[in-house]
C-alpha cells in the first residue's frame, strides 16, 4: 500500500545551532510506502536545485545522489531523498504541520506538510490536510493499526461474512471434494517437480492447507501458507498431526498486512471465482508477487475469461413468470402491479449460475486473458471486454454466458483447469448475463459489443453487458447485473439438449442400442432387466469389460479431462487386467466404510451392469451378499496412503506412492458453493502418467 504526499518541505536539524534548515528552498512529493515491517517514505519528483546545501548529506538513511551535479544555481537535480520507519523509530508531531523522525544515527529531519485542505470531486468535499493523513498513517502502523489494500477496498461487513464463510470446516470439504478442482492442482503440482523440488512456496488463501501439503509431496523445502480466516488454526492442525511443522509454515494472517522471513520460488492458490473475477481474490494474488523472486513461477499461471452469446428462451420466460406475480391486480385485495417493473429489474439484475449444453451457444465465444506473472492488481480494478460475435446459427439471444480455464505452466508440463460447459462440472459451474430484450440474428451476422466489470467493496463486480447487431441498425440490448446477488439456479439435474437437436428418432436410437447389447453379450450371459447376468464365461466378460474401458478410455481421450496430458494406449488384455486389479481396489474400500461404492462391478457368479437404465444403484444378483463373500477370496485392506513427504516428495519412477483416489458418494442435487464429484466413475490420476 503507498499513499502520495504533495508540496512537503524538507529541513535538516543542525546540533550546533540547534535549529532546522532547509536542505531545499522547494517543495516536493513524498511516496509513503507500507511494507509490513516498516514504512519506507521516499521522493517523488524533480526540483530546482538552488541554495542545496551539500555538506548536508550525511544522514545515514537519506540518500542523496548529486555526486555528479555543480553548484550551478541553474541545475536541476532528481531528489533521492529516503528514509524508513520501524516500530521502534523516534517520531513525533512537531509545529502546527511538521513531523519529525529521528534515525537510527540520532539524525533527524523534519517534513513539514504546505498543502492544506484537498478538494474531493466525487465526494464533493474536503479530506483532511496531507499532515493529518500522514500522522495518522504513523502511528496506525505504530500501533499495529493497519490500513493495507485489503481493508481499503472492502467493506467491513463485506470482509467479516467472506471470512466466516471460509472459516467453516464444511466449507473447505465441499471445496476439496470436488474431484476436477483438487485433482488437477495436485496434478499440475507434482507434474512439474523441477518447480517445487527444493524451493520455498508461498500459499495464498491456504484454507485447509491441501495445495501446501501437494507442494510437500513434490519436495518443497519450505511452505508458507497464508490463511486469513479461523481455518488456519485448523490448518495448523493438519499440518502437526502430518509431523511437517518443519516444512510447512502456518501464517494467520491477510498477504497484504503479513510479512515472511524470505522471498519464495512460486506462489500457488486456488484465487477463482464465479466468472473468474468473483470475490476479488485475484488481486490478492497478485499481489503476492511482491514477495515472489525475479524469474518465479505461479501456479495458476494465467486465466482466461470466455463470454458466448446464447438462446434460451425457457430460462428467459422463467424470468420473466417470477415477475408476474407482481402483475396481480387483486392479491388478496391488494393491487400489486405497481412493484413489477422493479421486480422484473431485480430479476433480470441476478446472473444466473447453473450449467447448459454448449449448443445453446449461437456463436465461438470470445476470450480474455490475464497473465498472473504480468499483471498488477490494479488491473482488476475495471475490466472493460469488448466482444465481436460471428453467429453460426439463426436464433435469438437472451444473454451472454460465461466460464473460464486456468493454466499452469510449469517448467516441464502444461496442465488445465476448465470450467466449460463442455467439461465435467465444477463448483464454479457456469454463469449467464440476461439481457433486457432478446435480439434476433441470422446465421453470417456480426454481433458487436462489450462487458464491463466495475469492482466494487463488497468483494464483487457490477457487470454491464451490451450487445448490438450489425447489420440491423438500432438493434441494441443492454443490462446491469450483480455479481455478488446470483441466482442459484443449478438442480443436479441432467442437462438438457436445445430443442430441434434430434435429426434421428430418439426412441429408435434407443432401442436399437438395447438390440445392439444384448447381441454384443448374448454368448457371455443372460440380459435381466438392462443386466447381463453372467454364469460361466469368464473370458468373455474380462474381454467386454477390456473393450467398455478401451471406449471409456478413448473418450477421455478426445474430452481430455481438461488437461494437457498423454495416456499411452493400453491393449484390451492389459485393460482388464488393470479393471480386476482396480476392482480389488474398490471392494476393499466398500468393506472399509461399511457400504457399496455405488458403481457397477464385475465379480465371478454376479452380475454386472452395461450402463443400461437401472432402477437402483445396487447390482441385481440370485445370491446374497454374505453368500458372494464368502465366494470372494479374503484380501488384505490395502493401506490408503504411504508416507508421501519424504525429502524427495517422489519416487524414482516419477509416480506418487499409495495415492488414493478414492471418491465420497456424492449428493448431485446440491447448490452452489457445495462439491462436484467425478463424471462416470472416470478418475484422473493426481501424477503425471507414464
Amino acid at each position: 500500500m503507498s499513499s502520495i504526499f504533495e508540496e512537503v518541505y524538507l529541513y535538516d536539524y543542525d546540533d550546533e545551532k540547534l535549529s532546522f534548515y532547509k536542505r531545499y528552498h522547494k517543495p516536493f512529493n513524498i511516496e509513503v510506502i507500507d511494507e509490513s515491517d516498516k514504512l519506507l517514505i521516499r521522493s517523488r519528483s524533480k526540483i530546482n536545485n538552488d541554495n542545496y546545501n551539500n555538506n548536508n548529506t550525511s544522514l545515514n538513511n537519506t540518500n542523496n545522489n548529486n555526486n555528479n551535479s555543480n553548484n550551478n544555481n541553474n541545475s536541476t537535480t532528481s531528489i533521492q531523498f529516503q528514509t524508513e520507519i520501524y516500530k521502534d523509530t523516534p517520531c513525533s508531531e512537531f509545529s502546527k504541520n511538521g513531523f519529525v523522525i529521528t534515525d537510527e544515527n540520532g539524525k533527524s529531519i523534519y517534513l513539514m506538510f504546505g498543502k492544506k485542505y484537498i478538494y474531493d470531486n466525487e465526494k464533493a468535499n474536503y479530506k483532511e490536510t496531507d499532515f493529518c493523513r500522514f500522522t495518522k498513517l504513523v502511528n496506525d502502523f505504530k500501533l499495529g493499526r493497519r490500513e493495507s489494500v485489503f481493508t481499503l477496498r472492502t467493506d467491513e461487513a463485506s470482509a467479516t461474512q467472506y471470512f466466516q464463510f471460509y472459516g467453516y470446516l464444511s466449507q473447505q470439504q465441499n471445496m476439496m471434494q470436488d474431484y476436477i478442482r483438487t485433482s488437477t492442482y495436485q496434478r499440475a503440482i507434482l507434474s512439474n517437480l523441477d518447480d517445487f523440488h527444493n524451493k520455498v512456496i508461498l500459499d495464498v488463501g491456504a484454507g485447509s492447507g491441501i495445495l501446501s501439503f501437494f507442494a510437500v509431496q513434490a519436495g518443497a523445502r519450505k511452505v508458507y501458507a497464508v490463511e486469513a480466516s479461523s481455518m488456519a488454526k485448523h490448518a495448523e492442525q493438519l499440518v502437526a498431526s502430518n509431523k511437517l511443522a518443519d516444512r510447512i509454515i502456518v501464517i494467520p494472517g491477510k498477504i497484504e498486512e503479513i510479512s515472511l522471513p524470505e522471498q519464495v520460488d512460486v506462489i500457488i492458490s486456488e484465487p477463482m471465482g464465479y466468472m473468474l473475477f468473483n470475490e476479488r481474490m485475484l488481486e490478492t494474488y497478485l499481489h503476492a508477487k511482491k514477495w515472489l523472486k525475479p524469474g518465479g513461477n505461479m501456479f495458476p499461471t494465467r486465466g482466461d475469461l470466455h463470454v458466448a452469446p446464447f438462446s434460451d428462451a425457457q430460462l428467459y420466460t422463467e424470468q420473466l413468470t417470477k415477475a408476474n406475480f407482481w402483475f396481480q391486480q387483486n392479491f388478496h385485495g391488494v393491487d400489486l402491479t405497481a412493484l413489477r417493473s422493479a421486480a422484473l429489474k431485480e430479476y433480470f439484475y441476478q446472473p444466473v449460475v447453473d450449467t447448459f449444453d454448449i449448443r445453446i451457444c449461437v456463436a465461438k465465444s470470445n476470450k480474455y486473458s490475464v497473465d498472473f506473472l504480468k499483471a498488477h492488481e490494479k488491473d482488476l480494478h475495471v475490466i472493460d471486454i469488448p466482444l465481436k460475435f460471428h453467429i453460426n446459427q439463426t436464433d435469438e439471444i437472451h444473454g451472454l454466458a460465461f466460464w473460464f480455464d486456468v493454466a499452469f505452466f510449469g517448467s516441464q508440463q502444461a496442465v488445465w483447469l476448465s470450467t466449460a460447459p463442455t467439461q465435467p462440472l465444477t463448483h464454479w459451474y457456469q454463469v449467464r448475463c440476461l439481457l433486457d430484450k432478446p435480439l434476433f440474428v441470422q446465421r453470417g451476422y456480426t454481433v458487436s459489443g462489450r462487458v464491463l466489470l466495475v469492482s466494487n467493496s463488497r468483494q464483487s463486480y457490477n457487470v454491464q453487458i451490451e450487445l448490438k447487431v450489425d447489420e440491423i441498425p438500432g438493434s441494441h440490448s443492454s443490462n446491469s447485473l450483480d455479481l455478488k446477488n446470483p441466482y442459484f439456479r443449478y438442480t443436479g439435474q441432467p442437462v438438457q439438449q436445445p430443442p430441434g437437436c434430434n435429426q434421428t428418432s430418439p426412441s429408435e436410437d434407443y432401442w436399437q442400442q438395447i438390440d445392439a447389447a444384448q447381441q454384443q453379450h448374448m454368448n457371455g450371459g443372460s440380459l435381466i432387466n438392462g443386466v447381463c447376468s453372467q454364469q460361466s464365461n469368464q473370458m468373455n466378460t474380462n474381454g467386454a469389460m477390456a473393450h467398455s474401458l478401451q471406449s471409456q478410455h478413448q473418450q477421455q481421450q478426445q474430452t481430455g479431462m481438461g488437461h494437457s496430458v498423454h495416456i499411452q494406449q493400453q491393449q484390451p488384455s492389459q485393460l482388464a487386467d488393470q479393471f480386476a486389479a482396480n476392482q480389488n481396489n474398490l471392494n476393499n474400500s466398500s468393506r472399509m466404510f461399511g457400504g457399496s461404492t455405488g458403481m457397477g462391478m464385475v465379480h465371478s457368479n454376479s452380475a454386472f451392469s452395461y450402463g443400461l437404465p437401472s432402477h437402483s444403484n445396487s447390482m441385481p444378483t440370485n445370491q446374497s451378499v454374505q453368500q458372494q463373500q464368502q465366494q470372494q477370496p479374503q484380501q488384505q485392506t490395502p493401506s490408503m496412503m504411504t508416507s508421501m513427504f519424504n525429502s524427495s516428495g517422489i519416487t524414482n519412477s516419477g509416480q506418487v506412492a499409495g495415492i488414493n483416489n478414492m471418491n465420497f458418494p456424492v449428493n448431485q442435487s446440491l447448490m452452489i458453493g457445495d462439491y462436484a464429484a467425478a463424471v462416470s466413475g472416470q478418475t484422473i490420476p493426481p501424477y503425471k502418467p507414464i
